[in-house]
């Protein structure tokens, strides 16, 4: 049985000043640091039974939590670009109002080639290919657990890759979870079947302030 553990960064430096993440690259807050001591606690507890392989996306607020969880599993990080949130383009760093005032609406015939009128934005289209991408050269490692640090929206299309959605339906699909949740992910080869058990599991961070 192959198991994922897809981990969503913590609280990082831009989401306290309001300012729109993407590729836009903030380390995490003291908050976020905390928090993701709790999920490294929580992501060993639940690879007890197993020697995991940890990957994740190359930004910053990412690789600062994988290299958390690092020290708990005695694991060095493998960072991935294909991992990375999706582009907002020019507004990536700008204060969250200014995108809100200035996307287009999604267009009736659905968002998966939308970028919202924003110069250098990435559509679903091509950030679900760069995802799918990543996630079909990641399924190639041996290791039976994978601890995957990734970005909020981006979870959506890592489970979309995980249930086998075309990419021609990421237009109209969402998985919205908590920042610093656990999604469980899990394939039965017996019966050739892939499970979403748990989605965006957040218990471990109750108390951290």
């Amino acid at each position: 049985m192959k198991t994922l553990y897809v981990v969503t960064h913590p609280q990082s430096v831009h989401h306290v000043e309001g300012r729109v993440g993407g590729w836009y690259d903030t380390a995490l807050t003291d908050l976020g640091r905390r928090q993701a001591d709790a999920i490294a606690a929580r992501i060993t507890e639940l690879c007890a039974e197993d020697t995991p392989a940890l990957v994740s996306s190359d930004l910053l607020r990412c690789s600062e939590t994988a290299e958390i969880i690092g020290r708990h599993l005695s694991l060095t990080p493998r960072l991935t670009p294909g991992l990375r949130e999706m582009s907002y383009g020019v507004a990536e760093g700008k204060p969250q109002a200014w995108l809100d005032t200035r996307r287009l609406p999604v267009p009736d015939d659905g968002g998966l080639d939308d970028t919202g009128g924003i110069e250098g934005a990435e559509t679903r289209r091509q950030t679900g290919t760069r995802i799918y991408g990543a996630m079909d050269a990641l399924m190639a490692d041996p290791a039976d657990a994978l601890v995957i640090v990734t970005h909020g929206f981006a979870l959506t299309f890592v489970i979309a890759w995980w249930i086998g959605m075309p990419i021609e339906c990421l237009g109209r699909v969402s998985f919205p979870v908590p920042s610093g949740s656990i999604t469980h992910l899990a394939e039965n080869t017996q019966w050739k079947s892939r499970s979403v058990i748990q989605l965006g599991e957040k218990a471990h961070l109750a108390g951290i302030a």
